[in-house]
């Protein structure tokens, strides 16, 4: 047999080193951080993304039949005994899976926060899709559930534990529907009874006012 040769070592390219004070080892740090700061907005974007989408879901979900609009007492009674509730099996399962004198598990804290959260801003003010709005639940029930941008052409209404029986409008709508009904008269019949009256009452009914607005001041 010939003699075999020993296949050559492979050759790699050997990793610069840089001193940490040099000015390039603080473009690579600067480079790193900028990387980091970037996953962690798209994270954040995405957990904003998913958190919204759960919301709008939710009420999506809760609209009444076609042609009709929630109450207001009803939606008080969806977001305490079913928003606010919506982590209470899982907390409790978290809880009872933490051993006695163990600290809380990450999830176990974060929902907590949730709630905590979510109870503070019910109790000064919660802004939700307005479902007591018939034309505003008609254009809710074209959303795909995907697309959170179009939440916005929607009319949203402020409502909070501390007064059940009111309910602000915290954003009008964007939406050509909604833009409509907020213009000045839009929807809002003429009073023909009131109209009616004062067409029958004779002229000299309104000759000394009209004198009065004549003289001059």
């Amino acid at each position: 047999m010939g003699n075999v040769k020993p296949a050559p070592a492979a050759s790699g390219k050997k990793e610069k080193i840089f001193h940490p004070q040099s000015r390039k080892a603080a473009q690579i740090t600067r480079t790193q951080l900028r990387k980091n700061k970037l996953v962690e907005a798209s994270n954040k974007r995405s957990r904003k993304y998913h958190a919204e989408t759960d919301f709008y879901g939710f009420w999506y979900h809760a609209m009444p039949p076609v042609g009709e609009t929630l109450t207001l007492q009803t939606i008080h009674t969806l977001i305490a005994d079913v928003w606010l509730v919506r982590h209470d099996a899982e907390l409790d399962s978290e809880r009872a899976a933490r051993r006695k004198g163990r600290p809380k598990s990450t999830r176990e804290q974060q929902l907590e926060d949730i709630k905590l959260r979510e109870a503070e801003e019910y109790r000064t003010g919660m802004e939700i899709p307005d479902l007591t709005h018939k034309t505003n639940v008609g254009l809710f029930r074209r959303w795909d559930q995907k697309e959170i941008a179009f939440t916005q052409l929607l009319r949203h209404i402020r409502v909070s534990s501390t007064k059940p029986d009111v309910a602000s409008v915290s954003r009008p709508g964007k939406h050509p529907s909604l833009i409509e009904e907020n213009q000045p008269g839009a929807d809002q019949p003429m009073d023909v009874a009131t109209e009616d009256l004062i067409l029958t009452e004779p002229p000299t009914r309104f000759a000394s006012t009209m004198m009065t607005m004549d003289e001059p001041m």
